[in-house]
């Protein structure tokens, strides 16, 4: 037995109302996407300065690593999936940068990012003979120094 059901709407009716049930927008990319530029533009640059004027690492060393657990619970324990995103995403980020301090200390030694004779830490690699650390930054637009 075939039962035919007929719906009560007329098919411009029935267009528009499933327009309106389809056409919800998700916003999670979005907000990932925004978290992710975000988290890895903070810390790019935050990395090259703490590295570049601080003469002792373990203290940022170890604000990256509470900072990104402490975010990562926040991740856990959050109800609202915008800020569940945001936060995961920020948590993995600052525990990244943590591990960026340490290559970016080698960076400096091996001479593929500037050090500053300034710093004590800097000035030892500076003053060795065998190291290749240099105060010259490759990433200037101009290079005067290398004329």
């Amino acid at each position: 037995m075939v039962r035919i059901i007929t719906c009560p709407l007329k098919p411009v009716e029935l267009l528009r109302s499933s327009i309106i049930i389809f056409m919800q927008f998700n916003l999670v990319g979005v907000t990932a996407a925004l978290s992710a530029l975000v988290g890895i533009a903070f810390g790019h640059l935050t990395v090259r300065w703490v590295e570049f004027r601080l003469a002792r690492l373990w203290i940022p060393l170890f604000a990256f690593i509470a900072v990104g657990l402490g975010l990562e619970s926040l991740s856990l324990y959050s109800t609202n999936l915008y800020f569940k995103v945001s936060f995961g995403i920020l948590g993995v980020t600052f525990l990244w940068d943590a591990i960026e301090l340490i290559r970016q200390q080698r960076r400096v030694r091996r001479g593929h990012a500037p050090a500053n004779p300034l710093n004590p830490r800097h000035r030892r690699l500076l003053e060795e003979p065998s190291s290749a650390a240099t105060t010259i930054n490759y990433l200037k637009d101009d290079l005067e120094e290398l004329r």
